[in-house]
């Protein structure tokens, strides 16, 4: 089970009027990094826990996922948030067993959307939505400790992008109990910030589509309360290696090395 500190030390950051940044590593290696970085917390990337093994997004199973949350909370002293998909099942009545499962692990919250990993109906319905969520949040209340749920909706990622529509679900997953929300792929800063002005409990924002005209200065001005940058960093590094790994086969040239950090310095960040 989760150490109770680190499940009370996530939950007091989105009590607080005051921004945080949770970045997301997918190995021991990157949350070793992360961790001694300065931030207050991390949390798991599905995409980049996919990649790390192999896979593509949304195709790891329960126990990897599981497994993978072990890992990654046992490797740093910062609490964890889990990114859990769709929580590996459809009915409201399994969420219990998962979110329990999900604490076992040692992470200090998760996230459970609404994407039902079908494309050709990729949004669960509003209510099954919504009781999914309520049951995810019955499970929280059942453990005893401080556990953070969020809940995302992620209608804008699969061909939804209406704003009021998105409103509505986040606001009916705060009235059934949820921590904090979040709806990937609003990027724009007015959108945004009608979010927030629709909700009363904390919002994360996901910083990870390239150009944005905005940045966290922005975000902290209109009360975004947390900031995660989802499979990104992931993506940013797996991106060098095949660079690298393309013009080595391509060219037999091997100018990536001078992009290379250094030995000793990388050395230092694993004690």
């Amino acid at each position: 089970m989760t150490d109770p500190a680190k499940t009370t030390a996530f939950r007091r950051l989105h009590e607080t009027d005051e921004l945080f940044v949770m970045p997301n590593p997918w190995d021991i290696g990157s949350t070793k990094i992360l961790s001694g970085c300065g931030f207050k917390a991390l949390a798991t990337t599905s995409g980049g826990m996919a990649y790390s093994l192999g896979k593509r997004d949304g195709s790891v199973t329960r126990e990897e996922a599981l497994e993978h949350c072990r890992v990654i909370a046992n490797a740093t002293e910062l609490p964890v948030s889990a990114d859990l998909e769709k929580g590996f099942a459809d009915r409201p009545e399994d969420m219990e067993q998962m979110i329990m499962d999900a604490a076992a692990t040692g992470v200090a919250g998760c996230s459970i959307e609404d994407y039902s990993g079908n494309p050709e109906n990729a949004i669960f319905d509003h209510q099954l939505a919504v009781d999914r969520i309520q049951a995810a949040c019955e499970a929280r209340d059942k453990l005893g400790t401080d556990f953070v749920l969020t809940a995302r909706c992620e209608k804008y990622l699969w061909g939804e992008p209406e704003l009021d529509k998105v409103i509505e679900r986040l606001q009916a997953f705060e009235a059934v109990g949820a921590d904090i929300v979040f709806a990937p792929g609003v990027d724009r800063l007015q959108d945004i910030e009608t979010m927030v002005k629709s909700l009363t409990c904390p919002v994360n924002v996901v910083v990870s589509t390239p150009n944005l005209t905005h940045g966290i200065p922005e975000l902290k001005a209109i009360g975004v309360r947390r900031i995660s940058i989802g499979s990104s960093m992931a993506q940013l590094i797996f991106g060098k290696v095949i660079e690298a790994s393309q013009e080595l086969a391509r060219y037999g040239t091997v100018d990536f090395v001078n992009q290379a950090i250094n030995y000793e310095e990388l050395e230092s960040w694993f004690g």
